[in-house]
């Protein structure tokens, strides 16, 4: 019986890497304006990308998810490859999620019209913030004025179903600026909002700029935290993810399956996979170094990171039942807990959960245990105690 999982295809291109980005990336022109990755070079990654698909083709598809990098900094052509690549080696669910993650000022009529055409149905864009300083601090290539231009054409062109990326403890960010940013957002009424507090990444300008040392402090962040709740929440955002509110029924189921551990097929340089096979659950990643993924692909080899298998124990999946599903509002059931691991949760961890309840941080109601808003507030101590 053919199995039914989620796809993720990695796209590692951008017009420039931003200042904070510490993801797997590649700039297509330095600062100066000189080309760094050519036509023909984003071209091999492409038929490398479409070997791959091919060589890992008996699933049944039910969320798609391209992100990156940019993907939207793709010709029509060469994303009409990736799509092709898709089809030809998927089935894809008639009811098929499909995610296409875009930037401000890469977006074209004739882009998103292909993206129509080929069954694309969600789109997330990257916004960050309605403040032209705050957008230059960030190394952002766009304007606000560009992201409404973006916003508007998406909308024209019949997508019925768009997240934004806001960003909060940004360098120079003020209470009033990042209210601003949010009540520009819901003025536009998308269906999905991601709202993240800025990290600061080792190996990042920022990094280089500012160390361990926050641009914003802690109480004003927390205070940018709140402030998101409060007013998402008014206006009709439904939490459902620590950085995830949504509209009812528009969560990403996509990334749903990644907090509820079922099946997904990472494709593309540097993405991980998480699998179920003979009982048995296992992750991987590809390589990192974008020839040798390549050159393996070429040599009809699968590009995965030597030494990234991993068999996870028994121990570790149940700690990652806890953590992973804690992170959502709705919390864990301790009915699949059963199902999937045939003990009672609290069996095993019955100590962790006890004091969890005794401290405010969790709360049992009905089958489901889930974290109070304090709980939350400090969710990465919670997740700790579950740890093996």
């Amino acid at each position: 019986m053919m199995k039914t999982r989620g796809l993720y295809i990695h796209i590692p291109f951008c017009v420039k890497k931003c200042d904070y980005c510490d993801f797997l990336s590649f700039p297509i022109r330095s600062e100066n304006g000189n080309i760094c990755i050519s036509e023909a070079l984003i071209g091999q990654y492409i038929q490398a990308l479409i070997h791959e698909m091919k060589m890992v083709s008996a699933d049944k598809i039910d969320t798609i998810f391209i992100g990156g990098g940019t993907p939207s900094v793709l010709t029509p052509q060469q994303m009409n490859r990736v799509f092709e690549g898709i089809f030809d080696s998927f089935v894809v669910s008639e009811n098929c999620e499909f995610t296409i993650e875009c930037n401000p000022g890469t977006v074209t009529r004739e882009k998103l019209s292909l993206y129509r055409q080929a069954g694309a149905n969600r789109i997330s864009l990257g916004m960050q913030s309605a403040i032209g300083r705050e957008l230059k601090q960030l190394g952002r290539i766009h304007s606000a004025a560009d992201f409404f231009d973006s916003y508007d054409l998406i909308r024209n062109l019949g997508f019925e179903n768009v997240n934004i990326d806001v960003m909060f403890s940004i360098p120079e960010q003020t209470k009033e600026s990042y209210e601003k940013t949010l009540r520009e957002v819901i003025s536009r009424e998308p269906e999905h909002i991601s709202s993240y507090s800025l990290i600061i990444e080792e190996g990042t300008p920022f990094f280089d700029r500012y160390g361990d040392c926050a641009p914003v402090d802690e109480k004003t962040d927390r205070w940018m935290y709140e402030r998101t709740k409060e007013i998402l929440n008014r206006a009709g955002y439904i939490r459902y993810e620590i950085s995830n509110y949504a509209k009812k029924g528009y969560e990403c189921a996509h990334n749903k399956k990644y907090w509820q551990r079922e099946e997904y097929l990472g494709l593309g340089l540097g993405a991980a996979s998480f699998l179920q096979n003979d009982g048995r659950s296992e992750r991987f990643s590809n390589v990192t170094d974008l020839s040798l993924y390549c050159e393996r692909i070429k040599k009809g080899e699968l590009p995965v990171e030597g030494g990234s298998r991993e068999i996870l124990l028994t121990e570790d999946e149940r700690a990652e039942f806890m953590f992973l599903g804690l992170r959502c509002m709705e919390g864990v059931s301790m009915e699949d807990f059963v199902r999937c691991f045939h003990l009672p949760i609290m069996v095993c961890f019955g100590k962790e959960i006890q004091a969890c309840m005794e401290q405010g941080l969790m709360i049992q109601q009905g089958d489901r245990l889930r974290l109070t808003d304090r709980g939350i507030d400090v969710s990465n101590r919670v997740f700790s105690m579950f740890l093996p």
